[in-house]
């Protein structure tokens, strides 16, 4: 061993008295998770960021080995529930579960955004991937999309549409239709996505956006009517309804995405472990199927910083659609 110098005698307390400190916390996020998890879903009950979630969260506990509980927090759009995990403490106990909604169609809705999706949270992994159909209440006495825009050009602003709330993809997959066909209605925010389904079915709006496969039971029911789904493809889960180019509207696309997120300055080994975690539980075969019987396919195969470009790709594309549709949620 080379005697010590003066300088590195010196260093010897300064570093001392860093390690314990320093191993303390390497040893915390090795150990992880030691205490039960929470994912903030900040949307309501009975929507899909929280049915899909649900899927998920008994066999993340299981992997885990710790307790995952769900909490609900809507409201704004789900900004008001992205807030709250970006104010968090990154110890690994607080993750949100995102939609494209309030991390990238935010950022052109809102004059005042309470986080940066890019600099307040470090991305885990997605989960699904979400295909927009739009329905319409049976009591408007049409039945097709073509006799759907007739209607609203012939009265505009007469008619209104609702969402689960000001910025979601709903929102905007309905604003770029307006936009697209040349009409406007009255948009309404919900705070629960149950309220948006009642509202169409009782003829309180005329139509909404929204997961086909759980806007079929109302279709079948023939409460409400899906008028198409804007995919390339028709939904297996109700292959009766045309796609939006088959309705004549052209490129017409609308859908969104799930995924989880934990607050900026989250410990590598903690982002890493529950990104593995993730991967496991979507790659189950059970949970794949459930998925797809949803209409709401598994992300597979993503590393965090593979999702950390996509949110990066995803805001590029979406901000100016948002801004040039003139959509504001404040």
């Amino acid at each position: 061993m080379p005697p010590l110098t003066r300088r590195s005698a010196l260093a010897l307390p300064i570093a001392a008295a860093g390690l314990p400190g320093l191993a303390q916390a390497q040893a915390s996020s090795q150990a992880w998770p030691t205490r039960p998890i929470r994912i903030v879903v900040p949307f309501g009950t009975g929507g899909g960021t929280d049915i899909t979630t649900r899927v998920l969260t008994p066999k993340l506990s299981e992997i885990l080995g710790q307790t995952v509980v769900i909490e609900n927090r809507p409201g704004a759009g789900g900004t008001l529930g992205a807030d709250v995990v970006a104010k968090a403490q990154p110890n690994g106990e607080t993750f949100l579960l995102a939609t494209v909604s309030n991390m990238a169609l935010a950022i052109g809705l809102y004059s005042r955004l309470p986080y940066d999706p890019l600099k307040d949270f470090v991305s885990i992994a997605p989960t699904v991937f979400i295909p927009i159909g739009m329905a319409i209440s049976s009591k408007l006495g049409v039945r097709t999309a073509q006799e759907f825009i007739a209607l609203l050009k012939a009265n505009p602003g007469k008619y209104s549409y609702g969402s689960a709330g000001a910025g979601t993809s709903g929102h905007i997959a309905s604003s770029a239709f307006l936009s697209r066909i040349g009409a406007t209605a009255e948009h309404i925010p919900y705070r629960n996505p149950g309220q948006t389904y009642l509202a169409l079915q009782q003829g309180e709006i005329a139509f909404t956006s929204d997961i086909p496969s759980i806007l079929a039971p109302f279709h079948q029911a023939d409460t409400a009517r899906l008028i198409f789904v804007a995919t390339d493809e028709r939904s297996p889960q109700v292959p009766d309804v045309p796609t939006a180019r088959e309705v004549g509207l052209g490129d017409y696309k609308a859908y969104s995405w799930y995924g989880i997120y934990a607050p900026a300055g989250t410990p590598r080994p903690i982002v890493e472990r529950m990104a593995a975690a993730i991967e496991q539980a979507l790659s189950e075969p059970a949970i794949g199927q459930r998925f797809d019987q949803m209409g709401t396919p598994a992300m597979r195969g993503w590393t965090p910083q593979r999702f950390e470009d996509f949110l990066k790709s995803e805001i590029e594309l979406w901000l100016p659609l948002v801004r040039a549709s003139g959509a504001r949620a404040d």
